[in-house]
C-alpha cells in the first residue's frame, strides 16, 4: 500500500495471500502474560468460541446439502437458521476491534490493515446477512436449499474462518508489537460500550492507571465558561451534553475527532478512542469517499449542510453534517448530528397538557 496499490487491490488479494503463507505463519508467543479479561485473551477466547459455533452451523449446511430436490424441508432449514444465530454475535467483535484496536493502530501510523480488515469485515456481514435472511424464507425446496448452501452458507461460514485466522495470524502480533500497556488499558475500559461476543470478558486483568492527557486542563466544576447568550459551569455543560436528544460529534478543521456526546441512549456507539482520529478512518472503506466529500465542500464553502435518513434495525435515525465556521465565514469544523425519529415521526394529534403519570410525579 505504500508503494501505491489501492486498499481494495489488497483486500482482494488477502485471501490468496493468507492461504499462501498458512503453512509457515504460526501464532507466535505473546511477549507479556495474558490475564483473562484483557483485550487480547478477550479477542482470542471469542474465536474460539466462533470458531466452534462455525463448525456446528457447518454441520447443518452438510445436511441441507444432502436434501432430495423435491420437497419442503422446514425442520433442516430452520436447524441451520438457528445454528447461524449464535454467529450474528460477530457484530460486537467487529466493531470493538474496528473502533478501539484499529484507532490505537492509526495512531502509530499504521492504517493499512484497518482499511482492509475493515472492507473484509463488511463483507463477512454482509454474507451473514443474506444467509440469515434467506434462511427465513419459507417454502423452500431441497434444490433450493441445496444450492444456498453452497453460494451463500458455506462461503459466509469460509470467510468468517478466514477473517479468524488474519486477526489470530496477523492482528494480533502486530499490537503486541506495538501496543504500549497503557493503550491496552485504553481498549479495555471502552470495550464495554459495544459488548462482548459469545464469551463473558475474565475478571484477573488490572489495566494501568490512565495518564493525564498532555496539554489539557479540566475546567473546576465552580468555574463557568461565558459565551455571548450566558454562562455555564463545566458540571452544567457536561449535564447538557449527557441530556441532549441527539448524538454530536465534531470533527476539527484537521479532520480528526475532537469531541463526541455521551448521552444515555447513542444511535451508533463511540468510544473515547477515536478522540484525535482521523475521521476517514472512523468509518468503513465503502463510505469514506462519502465522507471525504461532504468535509471537502464543507471546507470549500460550496456546502454548509449534507443529511441523510435510513432505517436501522426498526428506528427511522436522521443524521445531519453541519459545516462549523468562525464569524468571519472560516472553517472550524464539521458537526455531526445524529437522532432517532422514530417515536417524533408516530406523534398525531395535539398534547396540550402533561400525561398522569407526569402530573403525579410533580404533585
Amino acid at each position: 500500500m505504500s508503494e501505491g496499490m489501492s486498499h481494495s487491490e489488497v483486500q482482494a488479494l488477502c485471501d490468496l495471500h493468507a492461504d499462501v503463507l498458512k503453512e509457515v505463519m504460526t501464532r507466535p508467543e505473546t511477549p507479556m502474560p495474558l490475564a483473562p479479561g484483557h483485550p487480547v485473551h478477550q479477542l482470542r477466547a471469542e474465536n474460539r468460541a466462533l470458531g466452534t459455533a462455525a463448525q456446528a452451523a457447518r454441520e447443518r449446511v452438510k445436511r441441507l446439502a444432502t436434501l432430495p430436490d423435491e420437497g419442503r424441508f422446514d425442520a433442516e432449514r430452520l436447524d441451520a437458521l438457528a445454528a447461524f444465530q449464535p454467529l450474528m454475535d460477530v457484530e460486537k467483535h467487529y466493531q470493538r476491534k474496528e473502533h478501539l484496536v484499529f484507532s490505537v493502530l492509526e495512531r502509530h501510523g499504521t492504517t493499512g490493515p484497518s482499511k482492509v480488515m475493515w472492507g473484509k469485515d463488511d463483507q463477512v456481514r454482509e454474507l451473514f446477512k443474506a444467509a440469515t435472511d434467506a434462511l427465513r424464507e419459507e417454502a423452500v425446496s431441497g434444490a433450493e436449499l441445496k444450492l444456498l448452501a453452497v453460494t451463500v452458507l458455506e462461503p459466509a461460514l469460509s470467510a468468517l474462518e478466514g477473517m479468524i485466522y488474519k486477526e489470530e495470524h496477523i492482528l494480533v502480533p502486530m499490537t503486541m508489537g506495538l501496543f504500549t500497556e497503557e493503550e491496552w488499558g485504553e481498549i479495555f475500559r471502552q470495550s464495554p460500550e459495544y459488548g462482548w461476543c459469545l464469551v463473558p470478558p475474565g475478571t484477573a486483568y488490572r489495566p494501568p492507571v490512565t495518564r493525564a492527557v498532555e496539554g489539557a486542563m479540566k475546567l473546576p466544576a465552580a468555574q463557568a465558561v461565558q459565551f455571548p447568550s450566558g454562562t455555564l459551569s463545566f458540571e452544567q455543560l457536561l449535564g447538557i451534553f449527557q441530556t441532549l436528544p441527539v448524538d454530536i460529534t465534531f470533527v476539527d478543521r484537521d479532520d480528526r475527532v475532537a469531541f463526541f456526546s455521551e448521552g444515555p441512549d447513542r444511535v451508533f456507539a463511540r468510544s473515547r478512542a477515536i478522540i484525535g482520529r482521523e475521521v476517514k478512518h472512523c468509518h468503513p472503506p465503502k463510505s469514506v469517499h462519502v465522507v471525504e466529500r461532504i468535509v471537502d465542500d464543507f471546507k470549500a464553502g460550496r456546502q454548509s449542510l449534507a443529511e441523510f435518513w435510513i432505517e436501522l434495525r426498526g428506528r427511522f435515525v436522521h443524521i445531519r453534517y453541519f459545516a462549523v465556521r468562525d464569524p468571519a465565514g472560516a472553517y472550524l469544523g464539521t458537526l455531526e448530528v445524529t437522532q432517532d425519529l422514530t417515536r417524533l415521526r408516530a406523534l398525531q394529534g395535539e398534547r396540550r397538557l402533561l400525561s398522569r403519570s407526569e402530573e403525579r410525579r410533580d404533585a
